[in-house]
């Protein structure tokens, strides 16, 4: 086991976080885009996007253990993949849109924005705790140093 392994595993939830992030940001950016992809000859709004975490670590304990033995490596998060919330996407009355179909209806992206809120902050409030695990792991090294003085 490597003595960074700390600064590798809190580097990869660090990225895995701020990509989070981007995509809230885009989910709240897109939260009124009826016109976000072409489907069939028609115009569809932008779908909310979410992100999926994975472990990087293997799943036995065995395997783990040579693997950390090896190079220090597979510890830590990472993003498994960004897919579509399959959520109905909402449908407002608005006939003078120009996105409206033959009854007047708009079909708006399926984006609430207290949920992003949350998200955002859910996002923020573990992107600080691992700048404190960064931190915590930084000054551990730092006074293991100390001790040969």
């Amino acid at each position: 086991m490597r003595l960074t392994n700390g600064f590798d595993i809190s580097a990869s939830a660090l990225t895995a976080q701020r990509l989070r992030m981007d995509v809230v940001s885009s989910n709240i950016a897109n939260a009124d885009t009826t016109r976000a992809k072409f489907v069939d000859g028609k115009w569809m709004p932008y779908t909310r996007k979410l992100v999926s975490f994975e472990t990087k670590s293997q799943p036995s304990f065995a395997q783990s253990l040579s693997s950390a033995m090896a190079d220090g490596t597979g510890e830590g998060v990472r993003v498994n993949k960004i897919f579509e919330d399959s959520s109905p996407l909402k449908q407002v009355y608005n006939p003078t849109h120009p996105d409206a179909d033959s009854n007047g209806f708009v079909y708006m992206p399926n984006v609430d924005i207290t949920k992003e809120m949350v998200d955002m902050i859910s996002a923020t409030r573990s992107y600080e705790a691992n700048v404190t695990a960064l931190n915590a792991s930084k000054s551990m090294i730092t006074k293991a140093l100390e001790i040969g003085r």
